[in-house]
């Protein structure tokens, strides 16, 4: 699993993360495995998996690391 941090979060509900790459991946409250999208926090380090979404890469199964 990749790692990465929150570097943004919406109120609604989905989020960036900074991977330290280029760009950001973009992520979806539906993606979160064991915590809840408010337990989040930007600045947060966090494992996820690299995706596929409708409008290109995102982050999927993201757990706090």
């Amino acid at each position: 699993m990749a790692e990465g941090t929150i570097k943004r979060l919406t109120d609604k509900g989905f989020g960036f993360i900074n991977t330290g790459g280029e760009k950001d991946l973009f992520f979806h409250s539906s993606s979160l495995e064991g915590v809840s999208y408010d337990d989040l926090q930007e600045g947060q380090r966090v494992s996820f998996t690299e995706g596929r979404g409708e409008k290109g890469p995102c982050a999927e199964s993201v757990k706090p690391a």
